[in-house]
């Protein structure tokens, strides 16, 4: 049985919530103290908690980085311990890795600040320092890495790279985008499946979909060029990995995610590598632009526990184009036509109106 790197990441089965850490409060010595089933995960308090700060070194002394990982409960209690250890494990599954600080930066400064480096070094030198160029499988690497970083709390994995060519979806949430609903509405205007893969939940609410790609052509990197909340990790991007502890939270695998991420689908990988599309032109008076029609069968194609959601999403789009007056009568028939309310659908188109 091939080993699960993400054995120490996963959330208990038998449920609960994420902790937030900005939440945390020290416990009442006295109480009647239960087993913690989230212990692994919790994240340490302020006094172990070292500053993300690169030029201030936590008073400890930095990690041997010849000795062996403390896999144990106590070990995963301490951030910069659990980062290390979940390092470890992607590492030997194949994923490129390199410390993170809290704030998902690369924690390791370079070497070449305030004297850059013309063409721009990616690791030739030899020092460390050069960001996701200086992510590695090879064990000693990574605990050299984390041995030069001990304020490390996370770890990040690097797109593009053999064996796997990491392909990272990062769907968004914030500032009205619905990511997956936004690559939902792609999958169904394209007609490609998506398949069961790693799906990394953020402390934000979005999620992470990592895919496997062909060696070539390298996946660029993206943010919205799909669609509004998709952003595209590949060759020269990193994911956050599961287990790392950043200052809104812990990223976590979610609930039953397959151990390997699945071949990125055909189709969507068509889109990935098209070139940008042409600046935007105003279509001919009186000709509705293409999508109109495909964000119709969108809606009409909501199962339940998505209808509002998508009618909202595709009214949206319908605003952004100026089209949403013209589209409105025909976008409350399709929210209807899924069972939605006619008032409730009128609102939703309403509510995204005045988004706008």
């Amino acid at each position: 049985m091939t080993p699960d790197p993400w054995r120490g990441a996963r959330p208990d089965p038998s449920g609960g919530k994420q902790p937030d850490p900005r939440a945390e409060q020290k416990p009442d010595p006295r109480a009647h103290r239960q087993p913690d089933p989230w212990a692994d995960l919790r994240p340490a308090r302020p006094t172990e908690a070292p500053t993300t700060a690169p030029g201030d070194r936590p008073p400890t002394a930095p990690m041997d980085p010849a000795a062996p990982v403390d896999a144990s409960a106590t070990a995963l209690t301490d951030p910069p311990a659990a980062a290390l250890t979940q390092a470890l494990l992607a590492a030997e599954a194949g994923y490129p890795v390199m410390p993170l600080t809290r704030s998902k930066l690369p924690a390791i400064r370079s070497p070449h600040r305030g004297h850059p480096e013309v063409p721009t070094c990616r690791g030739a030198c030899g020092w460390l320092g050069h960001g996701v160029h200086d992510a590695s499988t090879d064990p000693l690497t990574v605990r050299r890495m984390f041995a030069a970083a001990p304020w490390a709390t996370g770890y990040g994995i690097a797109c593009g790279r053999p064996p796997h060519h990491l392909i990272g979806i990062d769907l968004d949430t914030k500032n009205g985008a619905d990511g997956l609903t936004a690559l939902r509405f792609l999958a169904e205007e394209h007609g490609f499946p998506l398949p069961p893969t790693v799906t990394v939940l953020t402390p934000s609410g979005g999620r992470h979909l990592w895919f496997t790609g062909p060696p070539s052509p390298p996946i660029p990197n993206s943010v919205g060029r799909l669609a509004p909340g998709i952003d595209v990790r590949g060759a020269g991007g990193y994911l956050v990995g599961p287990g790392s502890l950043t200052t809104h939270g812990r990223y976590v695998l979610a609930t039953n995610t397959p151990p390997r991420p699945a071949p990125v689908p055909n189709t969507l990988l068509t889109l990935l590598t098209a070139p940008p599309p042409p600046a935007h032109r105003e279509p001919p008076y009186g000709v509705p632009p293409q999508p109109a029609a495909a964000l119709i069968r969108f809606v009409r194609a909501s199962p339940r526990g998505q209808r509002n959601a998508r009618l909202f999403w595709a009214a949206c789009r319908a605003q952004e184009s100026g089209l949403v007056q013209e589209l409105a009568a025909r976008l409350t028939e399709a929210a209807c036509h899924t069972g939605l309310p006619a008032e409730e659908a009128r609102a939703t188109i309403a509510s995204a109106t005045r988004r706008g």
